[in-house]
């Protein structure tokens, strides 16, 4: 099966990764130099109340996005352990206020391994993104003496799993080749497979899933 698996050397990695980091950040980055201009502005003084409230909002989703993306792409410090369960739920709670889709959670554990917890992140990025029209992710977290299970049900109008995504998520290049969108699938499944652990993505209706299995001696 590994045989199977697209390679990415080290470097094609990061700057693929880096790309999708910026793509991220861009959005409210880019609203806080917009406001920026407007406070800079003399002639505009009327305007100068909603552009404080823009660099308030945008320096809220900034910093919310770095925490969320420190996690899911880096270290989140260089010390191996464990994630705090709660931990991962504010971030990813700040990570999607205000968005159209709904965060919930099922069953869950307390806390989880760090790259396990860094797969959660990927995947809850996934399941937002299956539901571009909105609608309701929800993530449940279990294990038992052999594995960690972490699922993800994304429900709502128009939901879609792009085959690009499927794809890349398995380890495959897309036809096209990666970019930030695709990269960051491939990522995720590259972290299960360095646990060696499986995911798998799937659509039924307007509910897609999302399964990871983490063998117990590597979620530890």
């Amino acid at each position: 099966m590994s045989a199977n698996v697209t390679k990415l050397t080290p470097s094609s990695l990061a700057a693929l990764l880096s790309a999708r980091i910026c793509h991220d950040l861009i959005s409210p980055i880019g609203a806080l130099g917009t406001a920026l201009e407007v406070l800079d502005d003399q002639d505009n003084v009327e305007m100068h109340e909603d552009a404080m409230g823009l660099v308030r909002l945008s320096s809220k989703q900034a910093g919310a996005k770095l925490r969320f993306l420190r996690l899911a792409f880096g270290s989140g410090g260089s010390r191996p352990g464990v994630i705090a369960v709660d931990e991962i739920k504010t971030l990813i709670a700040d990570m999607y206020e205000g968005g159209k889709a709904a965060i919930s959670w099922g069953q869950s554990v307390e806390a989880l391994e760090k790259n396990t917890a860094r797969l959660l992140l990927n995947l809850a990025m996934l399941a937002v993104q299956s539901v571009p029209r909105g609608g309701e992710v929800t993530l449940s977290t279990a294990e038992d003496s052999e594995t960690t299970t972490l699922s993800l049900v994304a429900k709502g109008p128009k939901s879609r799993l792009d085959a690009a995504i499927e794809k890349a998520l398995g380890g495959k290049s897309p036809e096209d080749g990666f970019d930030g969108r695709t990269i960051q699938p491939f990522y995720a499944g590259m972290i299960a497979r360095e646990l060696k652990g499986s995911v798998t993505a799937s659509i039924e209706g307007d509910t897609v899933n999302f399964t990871a299995q983490i063998p117990a001696n590597e979620a530890a």
